[in-house]
């Protein structure tokens, strides 16, 4: 039956494979139990138990002592209980040991079914609580393989494999098999496949790690990131400042001659990227996620978080974008709805809603007075045409 080198062989799976001897020691009796109760009937209360220390297993059945037996398979009198051992009392246990003899097929066979699932499932397990530490990270991968444009990679340094849905690639990359490629792991999930990893090249999560990558003051929080708007393939926003007086935000991520911007750029397939200037003033705020138009003045309502910016008449596309895409970007960076608006549309509007030609002025006493007289005469001219009535 089970012997010294099974035991030996759950020593070696604790100390290689990190997996608790206990644990599997615990799952195997629950089995080998089963296994029993199978053979012999579940009519007996029986149980195994491994004991390590001896290299051995001993299967135990047991009868409850009662007042009255009505089964005789899991009862036993208080009478016939005293006669084992006088200490015995209502409710205790007698446990009898049972001969394992033809047992010990059926318990190998059972050990070895039991030491193979759980094996699987604590591998799974370890590796599931291992990667969960990987989410929300940037990781190196290399590409597997590409399936009706599903693209699957190879986490490095480990035999895991990350799923790339169409969705979170970036818009016109090509991926080759066999290249690197740098992903962002959004989610780990445990599935009856084993763990499944989610990455993706095309959520703010990607760009925000990029930065704390190649710029070390984002990585050391002397410098931070206030927030990121990205349209993937095309165009990103991303709002920075810093509490020190001795640094430059914006310079600090473009780096020597463009070097730390241009590295990131390159790793997002040539994507646009806009560094904005974060300010606590809503006004500069927005004008200056606008870039990279030329913004002329901003108004803002605060209790409906909605602003007009005017800008002049060769940069209004400009501000807008492609489609609406600068303005929808600026509006999700700094949390403003934005109204963009000609310089030369605003200044005919105005002049649209000017007040009258004429105005109304005061009248002085004289000027009253001879308006009185003037009516005077009037009513006397028009009573003398007037005919008396019956």
């Amino acid at each position: 039956m089970i012997n010294k080198d099974f035991f030996q062989a759950l020593d070696d799976l604790e100390s290689e494979k990190k997996i608790n001897k206990e644990t599997f020691i615990e799952t195997l009796e629950q089995a080998l139990t089963s296994a029993y109760k199978k053979m012999y009937g579940e009519a007996k209360s029986a149980y195994v138990k491994l004991v390590p220390e001896k290299n051995t297993i001993k299967v135990y059945s047991y009868k409850t002592i009662v007042s009255e037996v009505t089964d005789p398979d899991k009862e036993i009198s208080l009478s016939e209980a005293r006669l084992i051992k006088k200490s015995f009392k209502l409710g205790d246990q007698v446990m009898s040991e049972e001969s394992t003899k033809d047992f010990g097929r059926i318990a190998a066979q059972t050990a070895k079914q039991v030491v193979m699932q759980k094996l699987k499932e604590m591998e799974r397990s370890i590796a599931v609580s291992e990667l969960a530490e990987k989410e929300d990270e940037l990781m190196t991968t290399i590409v597997k393989r590409i399936d009706n444009g599903t693209v699957y990679v190879q986490l490095s340094n480990s035999n895991t494999e990350g799923v790339m849905l169409p969705n979170d690639q970036i818009p016109g990359e090509k991926y080759v098999v066999g290249e690197r490629i740098k992903v962002y792991v959004k989610k780990i999930k445990d599935s009856f496949k084993g763990p499944q990893i989610q990455v993706t090249r095309s959520n703010i999560g990607f760009v925000r790690k990029l930065f704390e990558l190649e710029i070390p003051e984002i990585a050391n929080g002397d410098v931070k990131i206030k927030n990121i708007s990205r349209d993937a393939g095309n165009r990103t926003k991303v709002a920075v400042y810093t509490d020190k007086q001795n640094i430059d935000c914006i310079g600090t991520c473009v780096g020597f001659r463009g070097q730390r911007i241009d590295t990131i750029v390159s790793e997002m397939n040539g994507e646009k990227i806009d560094l904005i200037e974060y300010s606590e003033d809503p006004l500069e705020y927005i004008a200056r996620a606008l870039s990279p138009a030329q913004v002329l003045s901003v108004e803002t309502n605060e209790s409906l978080m909605s602003s007009r910016v005017i800008v002049p008449d060769d940069k209004l596309s400009l501000a807008i974008g492609k489609s609406g895409q600068n303005v929808r970007l600026a509006a999700r960076l700094t949390g403003w709805k934005i109204e963009v608006k000609a310089e030369s549309s605003v200044a005919i509007a105005e002049t649209q809603t000017q007040t009258p030609e004429y105005e109304l002025t005061e009248l002085s006493d004289d000027d009253a007075f001879q308006n009185l007289e003037e009516l005077e005469e009037i009513s006397i001219d028009m009573s003398d045409d007037l005919e008396p009535l019956d």
